[in-house]
């Protein structure tokens, strides 16, 4: 990223993603005069203790003495995240941080019901970091009639965009989902109409699972949290009887907008996929739900974006050689083009896929800060453009 603009305001961005696995964060410099020239200061990770993973995961579906669970979860989480502030805060050299923008930690997502539940407890966060913290930022496109996700297209179309060519950013966190950047001059541009021209072409949706069940399957057989590079999905074979059974699937073939996550994937859906099909060796289960998630996001892209020139990954998904690897394979497979999308992370962007996510909460807190809309109503079918979040003061 350009680091020559003149530095005006820092924002912290704080994620925790589907994955469950702990905090991400970045402190970012935004310049004076908009534009894309972001710097990322610093970065830091707060790893979830097992105690927390295991209360937040059993939120993610209805439970016994649930709304005290979650108050205790909340603040746990709040105490997480503001242990990501103190690391990060010492790179500000002291200079104002205008405001914290976190995600919290979605429990329930629900916007055909017309509800989306991030667990937080950002008064407490701002009690301890003694900064604005801007937060809950789904509700509002929900409240318009939205999804409420994916949010981070706005971003996407902001920092990646370029008017040569037809860009798509996957991120592959425990749930994957694509954001569609068409070439355009309005690319990058940070205010005013062309920014809405621009945001009115921009695309995105939930594609399916990403990482979650692969985590799941991995957590429940090997006593390990993911697989590391894919190592275990490539050391079992593919089975398309099994793949073609995860596919038959109502919202793979759902028109966008639309959103999920697991509510719907989860390790129950798994379990009855799996029953007719007897015993499967776990290691062919692995390989077959990353088909499952490199798939469906090759369908997506070849639905929607077939003129994209390049695809980039971010989220944990980037680290996994072998999805990567079949992710290729499939947008090759798909193609009707002599010269199928090249697939790399967003490192190539200058933008590492762990910071993206984190990032974007940063740009999503300053664009509340300025009461510039935060999402994209053609990807997330809100009646219209809208200003994202809450805000905390200190």
């Amino acid at each position: 990223m350009n680091t020559e603009t003149a530095i005006d305001t820092l924002y912290i961005g704080l994620m925790s993603g589907t994955s469950l696995d702990g905090v991400d964060g970045v402190l970012a410099a935004f310049p004076s005069q908009g534009g894309r020239a972001i710097t990322t200061l610093a970065t830091a990770y707060m790893p979830f203790d097992l105690t927390l993973r295991d209360a937040l995961m059993a939120l993610q579906a209805s439970g016994p003495d649930e709304i005290h669970r979650e108050a205790l979860a909340a603040a746990q989480l709040a105490k997480h995240y503001a242990a990501c502030v103190a690391q990060l805060r010492p790179n500000s050299k002291g200079a104002h941080i205008a405001a914290i923008g976190v995600h919290g930690q979605t429990i329930r997502h629900r916007p055909e019901l017309g509800y989306t539940r991030q667990t937080n407890h950002p008064a407490l966060l701002a009690e301890l970091s003694g900064i604005d913290v801007i937060t809950d930022f789904r509700s509002r496109d929900v409240a318009a009639g939205g999804q409420g996700a994916p949010l981070v297209p706005a971003f996407h179309q902001a920092i990646f965009g370029t008017p040569e060519q037809t860009r798509v950013v996957v991120n592959i966190g425990g749930i994957g989902n694509i954001s569609i950047l068409p070439a355009s001059d309005e690319a990058g541009s940070e205010h005013g109409a062309g920014q809405q021209a621009q945001q009115a072409h921009t695309g995105g949706f939930d594609t399916g699972p990403g990482n979650a069940l692969m985590d799941a399957w991995c957590a429940r057989h090997l006593n390990q949290p993911y697989d590391d590079n894919g190592a275990w999905a490539a050391s079992g074979a593919i089975r398309q009887d099994l793949l073609n059974a995860l596919s038959d699937e109502a919202f793979f073939k759902q028109a966008a907008p639309k959103s999920t996550g697991r509510d719907l994937f989860h390790m129950q859906w798994l379990e009855q996929k799996l029953a007719p099909f007897g015993a499967v060796p776990a290691a062919d289960v692995q390989a077959t739900l990353t088909a499952l998630t490199a798939g469906s996001i090759a369908q997506a892209i070849t639905d929607y974006a077939a003129d994209a020139a390049e695809v980039y990954v971010c989220g944990g998904g980037a680290y996994n050689g072998y999805l990567m690897q079949l992710l290729t394979q499939a947008l090759a497979a798909m193609s009707t083009s002599t010269k199928p999308p090249g697939v790399q992370s967003t490192a190539a962007l200058g933008v590492a896929p762990n910071q993206v996510e984190a990032l974007a909460f940063a740009w999503l807190a300053q664009r509340f800060t300025q009461r510039l809309p935060g999402n994209v109503p053609a990807v997330t079918g809100a009646a219209g453009l809208r200003v994202l979040g809450a805000l905390y003061p200190a």
